[in-house]
């Protein structure tokens, strides 16, 4: 369908809202993409890559080329990530420092809410999709439990690492920044990124681009072939992400990246045996206003149906 400038600011909003869910350790872009109503449509696009879009440019032009590469969508999403990534970063980290139970209690009730919304895609549910879930949960929990590797700074394990944490970035519940973390590369990408290293930042972002290309058609053909499953399998990865983003944690292990305090390993309490002020009458108010905020983009989205495969 053809888009309107109206659509394209649209779906710019949803690349910011993307792009603050990105600088939040812990918090997946691909599930605001998910509950946005444009994931599936990520996947397909960015799967659309490859020397097919080459030739078309050459035998049939540059907006040929364009139109198949979906290049408006793309240009309106990634410019709303990048905003998000340049104005909310140091909102994020002051906010994750100064009011971490606010601001977690405001991403758990969104994700409860996103549990809820990517569950009910599935038309009818059967065991086999309860089992798809189960396994989906166990995977993601287990991921978001495991203790970081020893660092590496060597430029294979960047590259791998690269493409092991954009993997994460695309797939909901799972964060590419703490698979960063886990991998032990955190701090190499980190300092990098300080340091203005061109040649790691590059080996990294060759890695994420390999990755990104690949494991979006492994995605779409899942999509394609065994929808159903596949959403079952999102649904448990969603819910296995929960422990991670748990607002009341008590700090087990932590160490520090340049000026970055990253914590190394949590584990989940009660707010009465939270150490600290529990804020627990606010991080309830702020739970509802996350889940009530999914209602509210779903109900949106309804009203304003986008497909899935929109042409520009």
């Amino acid at each position: 369908m053809q888009r309107s400038f109206k659509d394209y600011l649209t779906i710019t909003l949803k690349g910011m809202a993307m792009g603050a869910a990105d600088v939040v350790p812990g918090v997946s872009g691909g599930t605001i993409a998910f509950i946005s109503g444009i994931y599936e449509e990520l996947i397909s696009t960015i799967s659309g890559v490859n020397m097919d879009l080459f030739k078309t440019w050459k035998n049939e032009g540059f907006k040929a080329f364009w139109t198949k590469l979906n290049g408006n969508f793309i240009v309106a999403l990634f410019a709303g990530i990048l905003i998000s990534l340049f104005t909310l970063m140091r909102l994020a980290n002051y906010l994750l420092e100064n009011e971490p139970v606010l601001i977690w209690s405001f991403f758990f009730g969104l994700v409860i809410a996103s549990i809820w919304f990517v569950a009910k895609q599935i038309p009818k549910w059967n065991w086999k999709l309860f089992l798809a879930l189960v396994i989906g949960a166990a995977v993601a929990f287990y991921i978001v439990s495991l203790p970081p590797m020893a660092a590496n700074n060597s430029y294979i394990f960047l590259f791998l690492a690269g493409a092991i944490a954009v993997c994460a970035m695309i797939l909901p519940g799972i964060s590419g920044a703490f698979i960063l973390v886990l991998l032990g590369a955190y701090k190499s990408v980190t300092e990098a990124a300080h340091d203005f290293d061109l040649k790691t930042l590059g080996v990294v972002g060759l890695g994420a681009i390999f990755g990104l290309l690949t494991f979006s058609k492994i995605l779409k053909w899942l999509f394609v072939h065994y929808s159903n499953i596949t959403l079952a399998v999102l649904t448990g990865f969603i819910a296995g992400s929960l422990n991670k983003i748990w607002p009341w944690k008590e700090v087990l292990e932590k160490a520090t990246y340049g000026d970055k305090e990253i914590v190394l390993k949590e584990a989940s309490v009660w707010p009465w045996n939270f150490d600290g002020d529990p804020q627990t009458i606010f991080a309830i108010l702020l739970m509802l206003a996350g889940f009530f905020l999914i209602i509210i983009l779903e109900t949106v989205a309804g009203q304003n149906p986008e497909s899935a495969n929109a042409a520009n």
